[in-house]
């Protein structure tokens, strides 16, 4: 029997069931139809945020940023690459510490950027600061 992973669709958020061994092959949600994957880091709110970290059943990676941050601009680009290297396997997600506050401190967020990552809406890792892109595919791939 092939294991089938729940992924949360980025676009209309419904729950599609993908076989694990076609998630290399571009899925689309079985609602709307849109890839499930977009090779773009997500952005999310306090609406859709416990959706994507514990029901999904892929890693979730979420950049802990702000507009105004200069580290968090500067750090934007290599991650925006790394979704491209690193999904199906991760989903890469951003949330905005001005838009969310109560979420970045429900993850006691105090510097920023920040990276954590998530599995089952349990915290794997978190790294503070920002990193290049072959820091950023390191540490994910090293904690999953």
């Amino acid at each position: 029997m092939t294991e089938k992973l729940h992924l949360v669709c980025p676009h209309c958020r419904s729950i599609n069931r993908v076989p694990a061994v076609r998630l290399a092959e571009q899925p689309n949600c079985g609602q709307c139809h849109a890839s499930l994957f977009t090779g773009h880091p997500i952005a999310l709110t306090a609406a859709d945020f416990d959706l994507h970290a514990q029901r999904a059943e892929i890693p979730l990676v979420v950049d802990f940023w702000a507009p105004w941050c200069g580290p968090c601009r500067m750090m934007a680009p290599a991650y925006e690459q790394a979704a491209q290297m690193l999904e199906p396997q991760v989903r890469l997600a951003k949330v905005n510490t001005e838009e969310e506050q109560p979420l970045a401190a429900r993850f006691g967020i105090s510097s920023i950027p920040t990276l954590v990552l998530l599995r089952g809406g349990r915290e794997l890792g978190r790294q503070p600061g920002a990193l290049g892109l072959q820091d950023i595919v390191r540490w994910v791939r090293s904690k999953i």
